[in-house]
């Protein structure tokens, strides 16, 4: 089946047990980022918000990612479909003449 890009856009509530799983949850997304599964993953601490773009083959399967999170349950997230994806990580390298 076709991976799709998707938008989770997250909103969470920090606190001291939450803190301690952060480094846990960071292995769990660098994991994901190696496997291709993860193409970008922002956090800001201002407006307590994650933003990830993420390929899988339906919401079912994003649902299935973030769950695996050890921070899954202080999240509020809305999963977006992406219709069309560009930037600079997404075109060709520039060519540099010798």
């Amino acid at each position: 089946m076709e991976r799709k890009k998707f938008l989770v856009t997250i909103s969470f509530e920090i606190d001291e047990e939450m803190n301690a799983l952060i480094p846990r949850h960071r292995k769990y997304i660098n994991t994901l980022i190696n496997k291709e599964i993860i193409d970008h993953y922002a956090v800001s601490l201002e407006s307590k918000k994650i933003w990830i773009t993420i390929n899988a083959e339906d919401k079912a399967a994003v649902d299935e990612y973030l769950a695996a999170s050890p921070l899954f349950k202080y999240w509020i997230y809305d999963i977006d479909e992406l219709f069309v994806v560009d930037g600079l990580t997404y075109r060709l390298p520039h060519l540099q003449l010798n």
